[in-house]
C-alpha cells in the first residue's frame, strides 16, 4: 500500500469514527449530586427585590454611560439631559428560576433637543462581579452599534 492510500484510508477511518461519536447519545443529564450541591453549585438563589424604575442610581448611571460611549467611541457630545415619564412594562417576564429583571420605559430628552424612547432592564446580580443590580439601556434612534435592533426591540420584554 502506497503512503498516499494509506494516510487517505487513516483519514477515512478517522472521518468515520468522528461521525460515530456525533450521532452516539450523549447520556441522559443527572441532577447535581451531594458533592456538588455542598460546594455551591445549588442553583439560583434569586430574591426578585429590585430597585423601581425611577430609582436615581439606575438613571444616573444610564445617563453617565451614554455620555460616557458617545464621547469615547462615537466622537459626538450628546448627553443625555433628563429621563421622564419612567414606567414600568414587565417584572419577571421570563420563566421561573431565570434572573429577574424589572423592564422599563420613558422618555430621554438628548442635548441635541430630541426627546427619544428610552427603553431599559434592572436586573438582580448582573452588576460588577455579580454583586449587586445591573442595567441594560437601549436610546431609540442612536443604538449605534445595534445592540438591540430593531428600534430597541431587545430591550424590551
Amino acid at each position: 500500500m502506497s503512503g498516499k492510500a494509506w494516510s487517505c484510508g487513516i483519514a477515512l477511518a478517522t472521518t468515520l469514527l468522528a461521525a460515530t461519536f456525533a450521532v452516539l447519545p450523549a447520556g441522559s443529564a443527572a441532577a447535581a449530586d451531594w458533592l456538588e450541591m455542598t460546594f455551591g453549585l445549588s442553583g439560583p438563589r434569586f430574591d426578585g427585590n429590585l430597585p423601581t424604575c425611577d430609582a436615581p442610581w439606575a438613571l444616573s448611571k444610564i445617563s453617565s454611560r451614554f455620555n460616557q460611549k458617545e464621547n469615547a467611541f462615537w466622537s459626538s457630545n450628546l448627553t443625555i439631559v433628563s429621563i421622564d415619564g419612567v414606567r414600568q412594562t414587565a417584572y419577571r417576564p421570563g420563566p421561573p428560576n431565570t434572573i429577574p429583571r424589572r423592564y422599563c420605559s420613558g422618555v430621554a430628552l438628548v442635548s441635541d433637543g430630541v426627546a427619544r424612547a428610552i427603553h431599559y432592564a434592572i436586573s438582580e446580580d448582573t452588576g460588577m462581579i455579580g454583586a449587586s443590580w445591573g442595567v441594560e439601556w437601549c436610546l431609540e434612534g442612536l443604538d449605534r452599534n445595534w445592540a438591540f435592533n430593531p428600534r430597541c426591540k431587545m430591550a424590551q420584554p
